[in-house]
């Protein structure tokens, strides 16, 4: 092994007390501290502005609604005032981030001068509401039916939040070096243990670290107060607001593994044995030197993430002598034979290990850190694309923005990973984090299920897309909060790509943006050199500085040609014949699911227009799959603006799932078209466009639209096929309506002059001459019932799990009624709850916890979730007026 040593980090007197305990501290705990939290909006009068992070700009007018590739403009100049500002204590909570020692921040002396009720531990909140993390203030609504707030949701995301809580801390902790580990709080935190000011961190989507050590009483009354303040006109989409991921007490001995202190890469991989090399970052937060010894073990993980059987490598013990207060890096070596490599199914399984870190001090253990990893080898080829293992995987990737629909911005891990498992049935194989770093957890079920991914860590520089977004913290905080993004997440092998921003505005700034980009780019390079840099470009044009200050070239549908801008692909890879290039936003179509408008452009593509791809009354947009916003495209125009270049890598594309926000082009609505699936989770004829492309091996024809249309008889009623066959024929009531054949760039097959009459729509459809596929739609009645249906009938009893109920309107033969908007009530019995519903429409303001909402063109959700340690069974019921109700049980083990 080899030892770095660091320069000592200074340490404040008040850790003395616990130095003479240093020697008795025990190994690590990570205690999750979510339930039992008290929560208020708003400051105590007359407290707002001695509690600001710093002074902003004045909001006069709002700009939401504004397109969404508007330009990006100059930041406001801001004079310094003497208003007191919390800035001061808040800026050397990054300073583990700042690489240059000379420009760390310093502590003031004294402690800011607040007389706020909120900070004392003997405040009483017993009048405050109870909540339990993740918490999003804003999801449960009331939707904000007038003015102009499409952009975010029309919720009330923005505001100040209070949260406290009691922490138990035993004096037996006294000589542990004790941590609040956040995972995600929007936004401005700022933290206060005791009354005192620990520190904050004001990027509402970075996970952070406090020492709480200085300030907790082992034994005695601890008590927290986080404080968050989510400015208005701080986001093009929904935020959410509040402590939104979860929140951890981590506990240690005074000498132990770094935050984030592991880093793995693998320098060579091959089919008899790959190496593995680790840095492990080591403090000691004690007044004296320590002697440690490190070693690590290697061991195979099973598919959910649990060890299997004893280590397959090592990595030699090493003894060192840590300074009072000092920092050192230790790295080392390991061979695994026979390696179980990381790939993307269905080529490849992801495959994982862990290594487990021990330090020992006196032959005892003072701390164990486990690091999670993948063995792979990812290479990206100009020509050929993304390799992984000497594989071409081309890229099949969507872009989602961080909400969970009507759960909102509070993170669950099975809506998540129910988003990922629907996306992996269509043949998605990557995911674009729009646009910043995620939750934790997410990259866990990206790395379990061999989903690669894009981490992203900004949507703004230093110029600004909203009044007061996060360019104001940029100049203050663009390293540390880029730095923390990549140590956080640098172990995870499904990331294969870093991006340092979306659409900025330095695009527009010729040298002096580039500038910019150079500089986050080598701050990526430092953390992780093994994996490539992107910035997505919506404007900047090959000639132009940005797109040289990265490793690979990512355009947003510049591809396929921003409006009547030819596709730039061609230009990009005559400048750049080196680097990979790929679509990192492609197509924006839009469309409200089962929304069908008639006439239908005969063209590959069209922007909506009013009753042409939208009805400007209902301000639904057509699902026929053919319509975009202004400066997007179809998914068929997309797809043939990239098969005529076999170079170009891949797309991802906008977007996976509906989101909150950015209802383009309706912003009076609350959510966007752009999604492929809806905001409940319901697939769109879409999808099974995408799935037709991206799983060409799967049988597969999908008529659209439904067949159910009272008032249309004999009028011109088109047919659309999506297909994996070659060819195939449509029969209206057993009549052949004709055989097509796909042509060069021709992704759908079209039957526009087909006349509507009721009864049945048969495709059979080929491929290379012989019988592929083959589906139909019928006719449906009157809506006479409903039917419930769980994605999963068995949950875990732990109060996190959930179970997505869907309820279908029926006819008397079980279809689904492909119009019905009938009002449903859903009620529960047993060991749990109905959360949230939703039934996809962009346009509905009920209220998400709302039990009752109306059923969209047949489909409507609900959200179940278990109660802690309650078992038993859990019934949901269905019931509208004049129909059939349903039920249906689920167990909660």
């Amino acid at each position: 092994m080899k030892i770095i040593s660091m320069h000592c980090r200074a340490l404040a007197l008040v850790l003395l007390w616990a130095c003479a305990h240093a020697a008795s501290a025990g190994p690590r705990e990570r205690i999750l501290i979510n339930s039992g939290w008290r929560f208020t909006m708003g400051d105590p009068p007359g407290t707002s502005d001695a509690l600001r992070y710093d002074v902003r700009p004045a909001v006069r007018a709002s700009e939401d609604g504004k397109a969404a590739d508007a330009v990006p403009q100059a930041a406001q100049q801001m004079q310094a005032g003497q208003a007191p500002v919390l800035k001061p204590w808040i800026l050397p909570s990054g300073n583990a981030f700042v690489r240059d020692r000379a420009r760390r921040h310093r502590r003031p002396a004294q402690e800011p001068r607040l007389d706020v009720p909120y900070l004392s531990p003997a405040y009483d909140d017993s009048a405050w509401t109870r909540v339990d993390l993740p918490h999003d203030w804003a999801i449960a609504g009331p939707f904000l039916e007038k003015g102009p707030y499409g952009g975010v949701g029309r919720l009330p995301s923005w505001g100040i939040g209070w949260y406290r809580k009691r922490l138990d801390i035993p004096a037996s902790d006294a000589g542990r070096s004790i941590f609040l580990d956040v995972d995600g709080a929007m936004s401005y935190a700022a933290v206060w243990l005791n009354g005192r000011l620990v520190g904050g961190w004001p990027y509402g989507y970075n996970s952070w670290r406090l020492d709480l050590t200085p300030y907790i009483v082992p034994g005695g009354e601890n008590t927290l107060a986080i404080r968050l303040d989510n400015p208005p006109e701080s986001s093009r989409w929904y935020p959410g607001g509040g402590i939104y991921r979860n929140v951890w007490l981590t506990k240690t001995a005074a000498v132990h593994v770094a935050h984030w202190g592991t880093h793995v890469r693998t320098p060579q991989v091959g089919k008899a044995l790959a190496q593995v090399a680790l840095e492990v970052a080591l403090d000691n937060d004690s007044a004296a030197s320590a002697v440690v010894e490190v070693a690590t073990s290697i061991f195979v993980l099973d598919e959910r993430g649990g060890r299997v059987g004893g280590a397959v490598a090592s990595i030699t013990a090493e003894s060192l002598r840590l300074a009072a207060g000092g920092s050192a890096v230790v790295t080392g070596t390991a061979t695994v034979a026979n390696p179980r490599l990381w790939g993307p199914p269905p080529t490849q399984r992801p495959h994982r290990y862990v290594a487990v870190t021990s330090v020992r001090r006196g032959g005892v253990e003072i701390d164990s850190y486990e690091t999670r990893f993948g063995i792979r080898q990812v290479r990206m080829d100009p020509d050929q694309g993304m390799l992984i293992n000497g594989e071409r995987i081309t890229l099949k990737g969507v872009n989602n923005h961080h909400d969970l629909g009507a759960l909102g911005a509070a993170f669950h891990v099975r809506a998540a990973e129910r988003q990922l498992e629907m996306l992996a049935e269509m043949g998605a194989n990557a995911l674009r984090m729009s646009h910043n770093p995620p939750a934790p957890e997410l990259l866990e079920l990206t790395d379990r299920m061999g989903i690669v991914v894009i981490d992203e860590v900004f949507d703004v520089w230093e110029r600004k897309k909203t009044a007061l977004d996060t360019h104001l913290i940029f100049p203050d905080w663009h390293e540390q909060d880029l730095r923390a993004m990549v140590r956080r997440d640098r172990n995870h092998p499904s990331i294969v790509i870093w991006s340092i921003g979306n659409e900025v505005g330095e695009q527009y700034t010729g040298e002096e943006g580039a500038a910019i980009g150079r500089k986050l780019a080598a701050i990526v390079r430092e953390e992780d050199s093994a994996r490539p840099t992107m910035t997505a470009m919506n404007y900047a044009r090959a000639h132009m500085p940005l797109p040289s200050t990265v490793d690979l070239v990512s355009v947003n549908y510049q591809g396929a040609g921003i409006r009547s801008n030819p596709g730039r692909f061609p230009e990009f890879r005559a400048r750049f014949p080196d680097k990979m290039i790929f679509s990192s936003e492609s197509a924006s179509a839009l469309s409200s699911r089962g929304e069908y408008q008639f006439p239908v452009t005969g063209a590959l593509t069209a922007p909506v227009r009013p009753d042409a791809g939208g009805d400007w009354t209902t301000h639904q947009v057509s699902a026929y799959e053919l319509y975009a916003s202004d400066f997007g495209t179809s998914a068929d125009r997309a797809w043939a603006a990239q098969d005529q270049y076999p170079y170009v890598a891949g797309e991802f594309v906008w977007s996976g799932w509906d989101y909150l926000g950015e209802p383009t082009p309706f912003y009076d609505a609350r959510s966007s078209y752009s999604g492929i699936i809806d905001l409940a989770g319901f697939r769109k004829d879409r999808f099974y466009l995408y799935q037709a492309r991206w799983r060409p091996d799967l049988p597969l024809a999908h008529i659209l639209p439904h067949w159910t249309w009272p008032g249309r008889e004999g009028k011109f009623t088109p047919v659309h096929v999506f297909t994996s066959g070659d060819e195939a024929e449509l029969f209206i009531n057993g009549k052949s309506q004709g055989r097509k054949k796909r042509a060069e760039y021709e992704y759908r097959l079209r039957w526009d002059l087909v006349k509507y009459e009721p009864g049945e729509v048969r495709v059979v459809a080929y491929r290379q001459g012989r019988q592929w596929a083959t589906s139909s739609v019928r006719t449906t009645g009157d809506a006479t019932g409903l039917a419930l249906a769980p994605d999963r009938s068995r949950i875990a009893a732990d109060g996190a799990d959930l179970s997505f109920v869907t309820l279908r309107v029926t006819d008397k033969h079980g279809n689904t009624v492909p119009m019905a908007k009938n009002i449903v009530k859903f009620s529960i019995e047993g060991p749990g709850e109905i959360v949230a519903t939703d039934n996809g429409d962009p346009t509905s303001f009920v209220p998400f916890p709302s039990p009752e909402r109306p059923a969209l063109n047949g489909l409507c959700l609900a959200i179940v979730r278990s109660k802690p340690g309650r078992k038993g069974t859990i019934t949901v019921r269905a019931e509208s007026p004049a129909l059939q109700g349903a039920n249906v049980t689920l167990q909660a083990h």
